[in-house]
């Protein structure tokens, strides 16, 4: 042939395309480049992802090919790409398609996507958009928050009720415009509006609503607004008085609150920001960062931290706030009490959250999928996610395990649950503590809305080892055949399932509680495991936990536990100083149970380690938060201190010398922040020594480290510096939390690996 018949050959391919390719404006960017390149054919939406068919000549084929993963949407993420030949149909020119339903099977839910600036533009000057705070395109706005079904099309959401005028309906028809097909496209004339509800009126003209809500916030009072997934609280960031009737009215003691600074200048400021935490904060998910403080903001938003939770702007209503407000930060925390789930519907708000408000900013668009703020932070210059839900849920992850079917229940603490579809793991957004009747009716709503969604059908149910977590119980119920997984062998195969890894590893598993097989409370655990089992090679010495989870509020009873363990009965009077502040009648009451083994299970946990020294530093006492003593902990050290304590290391590894030392450093006065500094480095110490060892017994070289002692940032910074130092290839979590809002996903890669190999009569 030659090449003159080449350059005009017609050529017809079929491209199928999986990942998040629905409600991110994927189809309209699949359209300009088919004109670009002068092309014919289709592009539709399915269950299963985008379909294409593409004709015309054979080199702009070839190039429309290769321009699919590079101008394609920022917010859209592809997974797979499938190419067939096909038959030549003669199509005469490019069009989109109506949306079709044709299997179970599912495409990528896109999460929701910060306003981008041409939207933002759209606002001060598009005569229909003038101050609309609904403003969104193809490329921002609401997307799982207001699904209800797949294919994603405004009448499966909760846009359903509102008609779109003409000018925006042209829009939508439009193919070169930013919004074709934009499902939540509306604007002043026909889409959803706020009100607000201030001293028995209801406000409902947008200008009014700004000023008056500015005007709350600079005054010090406490403004409720309904953000994306659910309602926050909000009060100047700068006011200290306004920040401590907050936490009377959330009934949050000590708990760190988030907030949002105007823009990223604003923020630098106060706190240090890498290049890394800028572009995590300005990307399009617009999360919670964690930053540490250059100077003070507010004494009483992140007590005891050198940290704080900071976002930006998210929405259209924020841009509009910041234009009129003074204060370049507002306190943004969830709209709940205590540790209820954060309120979506504005009946709940009004009746509850009016009464600790002075003024609620509701609209009437439906919150279908509630979701709080991401957070993360930046750790060796990784972003890491610990609470996944706002703009990260409901994308699924790849795995290389086929997962269809398995329902993984998670755990009881930050739970997020699993659902298996083909070979991906869909886990939840945060649902949070199941600890009381509404977080749960959270998650057994969670789970059948995401069932629906992603038409799942469950055939195997998995568990964690405790029988009394809720999510056991509800996996129970399920009446399906079952199967229960250790807590820190899913934490490691949660990391595994990250990295797409099926092989024996080292692993390390470090965090506050969870059952072991022996039935005591595990948390310091060095693995040899696969996905499919594992071998406890050493962990820390058992000690007694006074009281079970009593020890949780009140880590001063660690620290007694750990000094009766090493020093017997004389440690009150042989350190009496160490005692200091704690009620006498509770000291009693805990010398009693330790010395009797009274509701005393015993304990190898590093979190309750963190608390034990926490406690004896007289940093943290009591507790008024999940993880508060090993937090303050960390901020007070000096990460720069090299010096460490000794330990004992025989059959499990034993800390009486380190308390010897550490003891003798609080007598002589050595500074906090480096007793606190060479206490880090010893657990440093303990995890690389230990890995080496196992090392050298197994000739296994890949360690994966995961639970929720390492979002320690002190922590996981060193030990991964000294693993590469020491020639390990090793595996930590960034896209999946490592504290338990991530077990769910280890659970479901054992089950899958565990039906692979015929362990399963389904």
């Amino acid at each position: 042939m030659s090449l003159t018949f080449f350059v005009g050959m017609t050529v017809s391919k079929e491209i199928n395309i999986k990942g998040l390719v629905q409600g991110v404006g994927f189809r309209p960017a699949i359209y300009r480049m088919a004109i670009m390149h002068c092309l014919t054919g289709t592009v539709e939406n399915n269950n299963k992802g985008v379909s294409i068919i593409i004709e015309g000549d054979k080199k702009n084929v070839t190039r429309f090919i290769n321009d699919i993963p590079l101008r394609t949407p920022i917010a859209s993420s592809i997974s797979s790409i499938e190419i067939e030949d096909k038959k030549i149909s003669g199509y005469k020119d490019f069009q989109i398609s109506k949306s079709t339903s044709e299997s179970n099977e599912i495409t990528e839910v896109s999460p929701d996507i910060g306003v981008c600036d041409e939207c933002l533009e759209d606002i001060k000057k598009q005569h229909n958009r003038i101050n609309y705070a609904f403003t969104n395109c193809t490329n921002c706005g609401p997307r799982f928050t207001i699904i209800k079904d797949l294919p994603y099309d405004r009448a499966k959401t909760t846009m359903d009720v509102f008609p779109m005028c003409e000018s925006c309906n042209s829009e939508y028809k439009k193919i070169l415009d930013r919004r074709f097909h934009a499902q939540p496209v509306a604007c002043n004339n026909c889409g959803p509006h706020y009100s607000l509800y201030y001293k028995g009126e209801i406000i409902i003209d947008i200008s009014t609503i700004i000023s008056t809500s500015c005007k709350l916030i600079e005054s010090g009072k406490i403004l409720a607004i309904k953000g994306l997934g659910g309602y926050h609280l909000s009060c100047d960031a700068f006011n200290e008085n306004s920040i401590n009737n907050l936490r009377i009215a959330k009934n949050r003691e000590g708990k760190p609150f988030a907030i949002m600074f105007k823009d990223v200048f604003s923020a630098k400021k106060y706190l240090h920001i890498s290049n890394e935490e800028e572009k995590l904060l300005t990307s399009w998910r617009k999360p919670i960062v964690l930053l540490k403080l250059k100077i003070d903001i507010s004494a009483s938003i992140s007590i005891g931290l050198n940290t704080i939770g900071v976002m930006l702007p998210y929405m259209p209503l924020h841009y509009l706030l910041f234009e009129k407000l003074v204060t370049s930060s507002i306190v943004l925390t969830s709209g709940n009490i205590s540790d209820e789930p954060v309120i979506i519907s504005n009946e709940d708000a009004l009746s509850t959250l009016g009464k600790i408000s002075d003024g609620v900013i509701t609209y009437n668009r439906d919150i279908y999928n509630r979701t709080d703020d991401s957070v993360t932070t930046v750790i060796n210059n990784i972003p890491r996610v610990i609470r996944r839900s706002r703009s990260y849920a409901p994308s699924p992850l790849d795995i290389n395990l086929r997962t269809e079917g398995i329902f993984a229940g998670g755990a009881e603490l930050v739970n997020c649950f699993c659902l298996g579809k083909g070979n991906q793991a869909i886990l939840s957004q945060h649902i949070g503590d199941l600890k009381n009747l509404e977080t749960f009716e959270f998650y057994e709503e969670s789970v059948s809305r995401f069932s629906r969604l992603f038409r799942f059908k469950p055939q195997l149910a998995v568990m964690d080892l405790h029988p009394d977590y809720l999510s056991s119980r509800y996996v129970e119920q399920m009446q399906l055949p079952t199967t229960k997984v250790q807590h820190h062998h899913a934490h490691i195969a949660s990391c595994m399932a990250e990295h797409k890894l099926d092989e024996k590893v080292i692993g390390v598993s470090f965090d506050g509680t969870g059952m072991g097989d022996d039935s005591n409370i595990w948390g310091s655990e060095f693995f040899i495991c696969d996905l499919a089992d594992y071998e406890r090679i050493t962990h820390f010495e058992y000690i007694m936990q006074p009281g079970g989870d009593a020890v949780i509020k009140h880590p001063w009873r660690m620290m007694s536990a750990y000094l009766n363990h090493y020093f017997g009965k004389e440690a009150e009077n042989k350190y009496p100083f160490l005692f200091k502040g704690i009620d006498e009648y509770s000291l009693r009451t805990v010398q009693n149970m330790l010395t009797n083994k009274l509701n005393s299970p015993l304990t190898s946990s590093a979190g309750r380690l963190f608390d034990a020294i926490s406690a004896l530093l007289r940093v943290c006492h009591s507790s008024t938060y999940h993880a508060e003593a090993p937090m303050r902990l960390e901020s007070v050290a000096d990460p720069s201190i090299a010096e460490s304590y000794t330990y004992s290391q025989y059959k499990i590894l034993s800390f009486k010398s380190t308390f010897v030392e550490l003891i003798a450093d609080i007598s002589n006065g050595t500074p906090l922040e480096m007793i606190s500094g060479k206490f880090h480095n010893t657990i440093v110490n303990v995890i690389i020594d230990t890995v080496l060892l196992i090392r050298k017994k197994s000739g296994i070289n890949k360690v994966v480290l995961s639970g929720g002692t390492f979002q320690n940032s002190i922590l996981l910074e060193k030990v991964e510096m000294k693993l590469a130092a020491n020639g390990f290839d090793y595996y930590t979590q960034s896209k999946i939390p490592s504290n338990d809002g991530g077990i769910a996903l280890g659970q479901l890669a054992i089950a899958a690996k565990r039906r692979e190999l015929g362990r399963f009569d389904l």
